[in-house]
């Protein structure tokens, strides 16, 4: 997915706040259903986040043109885990390992549906 960086997303220096990465990489994740005709927000629940691991390894700039690259790690039963990678032409300058588990809307984790491992297992 292709984001620009704006005003908003940066600090006085016009270098983008750290925590925007994951806001990037969101957008990213959600971006994927979207294009498959689909949306994050199931019938039976939602995937939230469980565990997050990220270096940031160089700084993005007001007006950067940013492509978030997406990779699946590994699913299971009830989560999986996500390789999300930002980067600026071919400089890389943020990668983050993430796990999402499937929970309903009473907030139990549950086993992902099929239908969605399936489409997950396509990343």
């Amino acid at each position: 997915m292709t984001i620009r960086v704006y005003y908003e997303d940066t600090d006085v220096g016009g270098i983008v706040y750290h925590s925007n990465y994951l806001n990037f990489c969101e957008r990213a994740r959600s971006q994927l259903f979207f294009d498959a005709g689909r949306s994050p927000i199931l019938e039976g629940g939602h995937f939230v986040a469980k565990h997050i691991e990220a270096d940031y390894l160089k700084s993005a700039k007001f007006a950067d043109i940013l492509e978030v690259k997406t990779t699946l790690i590994e699913l299971k039963n009830a989560s999986f885990t996500l390789l999300q990678e930002v980067f600026r032409a071919n400089e890389k300058l943020f990668s983050m390992r993430i796990v999402l588990v499937y929970i309903d809307f009473t907030g139990k984790i549950g086993k992902i549906p099929d239908s969605e491992k399936v489409f997950l297992s396509a990343l």
